[in-house]
């Protein structure tokens, strides 16, 4: 099907063929005409100003729609505007646009309520856990469910639903028992706070407000993992809240065993309850969550749209709402219906979206430079300093692990032939099998950049 602007450029030859029309005036009024759009019987057309508007309006008015009717089959109306005006115009149906993309966005905000919450086989666990220690349940609140679900540990990979379920106690906690006191924060946050307490010399606000809870709920808490003040005052924090027999919740994008980091006194404090983890929801929850989504949208999606979502995306809730979400705004902005050739191209761009950066050896420079307290330009200085050589090595090491580089290319980087790189390699390699410390802190640089 030819488009619009296909069809106008047929009824401009129309135009010049006619006997009436001359060629200058062809060139002068009618070649600079533009297509706009055809709707509800009316072709809308622009031009440059208002005196080529007049004049295509008054005196090639009647060859324009002959031209239409002989292309189309049927009479249109003519509307001619000048580009200014198509401007203004499209601004003002943009701004109307995003006004309605901005409500309906807004009506898909929702509390972040069990109610709410998509339970599927990845999760279901970690669902009934949650609403026992907030009381949802009928076991909740007898002395077993204290006992054995506290702490309750969550843990998972990012935009599987942690955040929902803590807040989801918070909001069930506040509705229900209102005289209980409730504490939502992430690990950072409470590291934030505390630098500042320290900062300001008063850790005494900072004592009352964490340790004068009933629940104590942290997302992301291996963010105090490696900080010494942190998981010193965690740690105490902690065992004052237990002690007193009040509801602890954590999430981690991995379980306590894992955090290197963290010191063994917190992870046998936080493996004293129930640990559970949430995996990628399956495809029937995937479609339920996509289906929602769209609901709260007001957007019509056809099944076998939300079902090629729901194929390609399924680690991430985020990427699926966030998929959705694209789908509404285009068939605002590009007048579509919702189709399979849309999705295909949503899901493209999300997956492009989501691959990590190139690592460069300056990233992996300044990371190693930071672990090791030198900076990038130490590295690849000519300097025998030995915590600047044992941070070279480290470079070189890492640098050959992650991007695989032969060690010419590797010696271009630090001004040395390959024998020197091969050398440096072999020297870390024997160091890091011998030294757990030292294994340890290029593991978590490697972890960190693959991570990035």
């Amino acid at each position: 099907m030819e488009s619009f602007s296909e069809i106008f450029e047929n009824v401009k030859r129309y135009c010049l063929q006619d006997p009436n029309v001359s060629e200058i005036g062809y060139n002068k009024w009618i070649k600079i005409l533009e297509a706009v759009k055809l709707e509800d019987g009316t072709a809308y057309l622009t031009t440059e100003n208002e005196f080529t508007k007049n004049t295509a309006m008054s005196v090639y008015l009647t060859v324009l729609k002959r031209g239409f009717l002989e292309n189309l089959g049927f009479d249109v109306n003519i509307e001619i505007s000048t580009r200014q005006q198509q401007v203004q115009n499209q601004e003002k149906e943009d701004l109307l646009k995003i006004d309605e993309l901005k409500k309906s966005y807004s009506r898909a905000n929702y509390d972040l309520t069990f109610d709410n919450f998509i339970k599927g086989k990845s999760n279901e666990l970690a669902y009934a856990f949650c609403t026992a220690v907030a009381g949802k349940n009928e076991t909740s609140g007898d002395s077993y469910t204290k006992d054995v679900f506290n702490p309750l540990f969550i843990y998972g990979d990012s935009g599987l639903g942690k955040t929902h379920l803590l807040k989801a106690i918070a909001y069930e906690i506040a509705n229900n028992k209102p005289d209980m006191k409730v504490i939502y924060t992430t690990g950072e946050n409470f590291t934030n706070e505390l630098i500042k307490s320290i900062a300001e010399k008063d850790t005494t606000n900072f004592h009352e407000k964490y340790r004068n809870t009933d629940f104590l709920l942290v997302d992301d808490v291996q963010f105090i993992a490696g900080k010494d003040s942190t998981q010193e005052e965690f740690f105490h924090t902690f065992n004052e809240l237990y002690n007193l027999g009040k509801q602890i919740v954590l999430t981690s994008d991995i379980p306590p065993s894992k955090m290197k980091k963290l010191e063994d006194r917190i992870k046998s404090r936080f493996v004293l309850g129930v640990q559970v983890d949430v995996q990628p929801p399956d495809f029937e929850t995937r479609m339920a969550i996509i289906k929602r989504k769209a609901e709260l949208l007001n957007l019509n999606l056809p099944d076998n749209v939300a079902r090629i979502i729901a194929e390609k995306i399924k680690t991430n809730i985020r990427q699926l709402e966030g998929a959705v979400n694209k789908i509404k705004g285009l068939t605002l902005f590009s007048n579509e219906v919702p189709s399979i050739s849309m999705a295909q191209r949503v899901i493209k761009e999300n997956l492009i979206d989501n691959q990590p950066a190139e690592l460069t050896i300056d990233k992996i420079l300044n990371d190693i430079g930071n672990a090791f307290n030198v900076s990038a330009d130490d590295i690849r200085s000519q300097s025998r300093n030995a915590q600047i050589s044992l941070a070279r090595k480290v470079a070189i090491y890492v640098i050959r692990e992650t991007k695989g580089l032969s060690y010419t290319a590797i010696g271009s980087e630090f001004n040395r032939d390959h024998s020197t790189m091969t050398i440096s390699y072999s020297d870390i390699k024997k160091s890091l099998s011998k030294n757990s410390d030292l294994k340890e802190t290029v593991d978590d640089i490697i972890k960190n950049l693959k991570e990035q």
